[in-house]
């Protein structure tokens, strides 16, 4: 038996790559990570002879949960990134990589015109000097150098999450699922992202966070700005937080429900035989 797995759009220009990435169509079962890609498969290959099945890319609720990031972490993590008490923090992760839009949220940052927060880009360069330096520079062409600071991978993600006011997804272009939008929710905290790919799926609009059109920084400035407010809103926090964890249970967003639905239709196709 042969099951495939879409987990991103793969380069798909010119009739030979196509070809080339055509294997995945020729499983008896066919998974897609979101919606998105079931869309996405049908619209540059055709449809397809075998099912598409949606299987979303899972979160760890045990890991991401709110209830286990201690006071330890969380102090530890403030100290290493030198983070002020009072001021609130937005946070970006993702490798510096330009898609991943970390221009656009510095710009929006500017439009803001606020210096009461900080911004964190959380993420390795990869060997993309140049982009990081580029970065830098225009951190401090636009009078952001004490706002926006940049940082490398972190390896405690969820008390990372837990230290953040709101989380920025602002790739522009679609995300295949949106691992950034689910982690964040499952631990309570509000998303901007944009709306497209499996971001559309991973985020309520106006419950659990904001979607904005990629590239926009003008759109994503405002939604910063009614983000932070909430911040402020202890009761409506805490109602955000609530939905977003609970959203990510009802839609199927964990590590539990992607293992067991993935079995499933490795039974189905055993019990074929």
């Amino acid at each position: 038996h042969f099951v495939t797995t879409f987990h991103g759009t793969y380069g798909h220009e010119g009739k030979l790559k196509r070809r080339y990435n055509a294997i995945m169509l020729k499983g008896e079962r066919i998974i897609a990570n979101s919606d998105f890609i079931a869309g996405h498969i049908e619209a540059v290959y055709g449809q397809p002879a075998s099912p598409v099945i949606t299987i979303p890319r899972g979160v760890d609720m045990a890991r991401f949960d709110p209830a286990r990031v201690g006071p330890d972490r969380l102090t530890a993590l403030a100290r290493r990134w030198r983070l002020p008490d009072d001021l609130p923090l937005v946070l970006l992760p993702g490798r510096l990589t330009r898609w991943k839009g970390q221009t656009v949220l510095i710009e929006a940052l500017a439009r803001l015109g606020r210096r009461d927060l900080l911004a964190l880009l959380v993420g390795d360069d990869q060997g993309r000097k140049p982009y990081r330096d580029e970065l830098i520079a225009l951190i401090d062409r636009l009078g952001l150098g004490g706002t926006v600071r940049l940082t490398d991978h972190c390896t405690d993600m969820p008390a990372a999450y837990m230290l953040a006011d709101v989380v920025v997804s602002a790739s522009t272009l679609p995300e295949a699922f949106g691992r950034v939008a689910a982690e964040a929710q499952a631990m309570g905290r509000p998303v901007i992202a944009t709306a497209h790919g499996g971001a559309e799926e991973t985020v309520l609009a106006g419950e659990t966070g904001w979607l904005v059109p990629p590239g926009d920084a003008a759109a994503l400035a405002a939604a910063l700005e009614q983000a932070l407010a909430l911040a402020s809103d202890g009761p409506g926090r805490l109602a955000v937080a609530a939905a977003a964890r609970a959203h990510v249970f009802e839609r199927g967003f964990t590590l539990s429900d992607m293992c067991a639905r993935t079995l499933e239709v490795y039974a189905e196709l055993l019990e074929s035989r």
